[in-house]
């Protein structure tokens, strides 16, 4: 499976890659109709401590496209996030195509 990043007003991390790469990962195991992964990190400018730092996640596969976001005070709490989110996409397309 692909895995794209990019980053819009961020540097690039071998860290958040590594940490998304692991997460989605995970979800291939379980969701095999997985064909690539868009990952995108961008910053926001907030008042906010707890916001501003935004993954946003988009998940191709036969069908159409699943996508999650997130934005937390930190990436990692973002990607999780945006993982929990999808895995719950995942899980109701996944009981759908079985009903079928």
């Amino acid at each position: 499976m692909q895995i794209v990043y990019e980053y819009h007003d961020v540097n690039p991390s071998m860290h958040l890659e590594n940490f998304v790469a692991e997460k989605i990962n995970k979800l291939k195991e379980k969701y095999d109709f997985i064909l690539r992964a868009d990952v995108f990190f961008k910053k926001e400018n907030t008042s906010s401590d707890d916001t501003g730092l935004i993954c946003n996640i988009r998940l191709s596969m036969p069908g159409p496209r699943m996508f999650a976001e997130a934005s937390h005070g930190n990436f990692e709490s973002s990607i999780s996030e945006s993982i929990n989110d999808l895995e719950r996409q995942l899980k109701k397309r996944k009981e759908k195509m079985r009903n079928y």
